[in-house]
């Protein structure tokens, strides 16, 4: 027996998640439904902690992502956080990226098949842990989209990176530039999920979907994982130090500043205000 395992669940402290082991599968749902699951850097944390149990962990097979609730998976970083504690702090956000980045890398590299169970809308950094779970399930009534360009930053988490090499570049521009909704049915003709179901098969969907994975050698289905992460791992290591760095000053940014205080006050972004020149 290794002496490197996984733990219980119950013995982690978890606030902002709620992690599940039952026979072959883990579960990590973000339970911040106030917010529409978006994710602060405790979140994070205990996101990165509870992929790294579950990597550890021989008796799981496979991994799945959703959120709580039935209105979001996940709608990206949690701007009130953002505007308190990171808006002209770029220190403060380089921090909170190492943390996001900590996430992503154990989630992509957990050596074993994770399944995305797309619950409700799936929104900016959503969409990231999204693209960086192997495959997905959606409800039919659920929405894709990026507002990075929308909203003062830059989706340079995994969007910019994956988007081109899962629905090829045109789609990757409209995708970022648009900031539109992307219906669960386009969705799946564009190749960002795999399956769509009606919400009341969504758990149903997801459970075939791991039996047929758990059913699979581990050690063949590691490195078949590891085989097929190499071009997102390489657009993600050559990128991410750099985007860490350009988001942190970005905080800096009239256009930071004015999209993420729009987002809080509920009002649209004054894009013209931002245009014009100072006098």
């Amino acid at each position: 027996m290794s002496y490197i395992t996984g733990r219980p669940p119950n013995s982690f402290d978890f606030q902002k998640i709620i992690y599940e082991k039952r026979g072959r599968r883990a579960t990590v749902t973000i339970n911040r439904p106030e917010v529409y699951n978006a994710f602060d850097f405790q979140t994070l944390r205990e996101l990165r902690t509870a992929f790294e149990d579950t990597s550890w962990d021989d008796e799981i097979a496979v991994l799945v992502l959703t959120g709580a609730g039935d209105k979001a998976f996940c709608t990206g970083a949690d701007l009130k956080e953002q505007q308190e504690y990171c808006l002209g702090s770029p220190d403060t956000y380089w921090k909170w990226m190492g943390a996001f980045i900590e996430a992503h890398e154990k989630l992509r590299n957990i050596g074993k098949p994770t399944v995305a169970r797309l619950n409700g809308m799936v929104v900016g950094g959503g969409n990231e842990f999204n693209m960086s779970c192997d495959l997905a399930v959606a409800a039919d009534d659920i929405i894709i989209k990026q507002v990075g360009a929308a909203r003062g930053s830059v989706a340079a988490g995994g969007a910019t990176q994956w988007l081109p090499l899962i629905v090829g570049d045109r789609r990757a521009r409209e995708i970022l530039f648009l900031c539109e909704d992307i219906p669960a049915a386009k969705a799946l003709e564009w190749g960002l999920i795999n399956r769509v179901v009606p919400r009341e098969r969504l758990d149903a969907a997801v459970d075939e979907l791991c039996e047929k994975l758990i059913n699979k050698l581990p050690g063949c289905m590691r490195y078949t994982k590891q085989q097929l992460n190499f071009w997102r791992d390489l657009s993600w290591h050559l990128t991410i130090g750099h985007a860490r760095e350009w988001l942190a000053l970005n905080n800096l940014s009239p256009e930071t500043r004015e999209g993420i205080a729009a987002f809080n006050e509920k009002r649209a972004v004054d894009y013209d205000r931002i245009r014009r020149k100072p006098s």
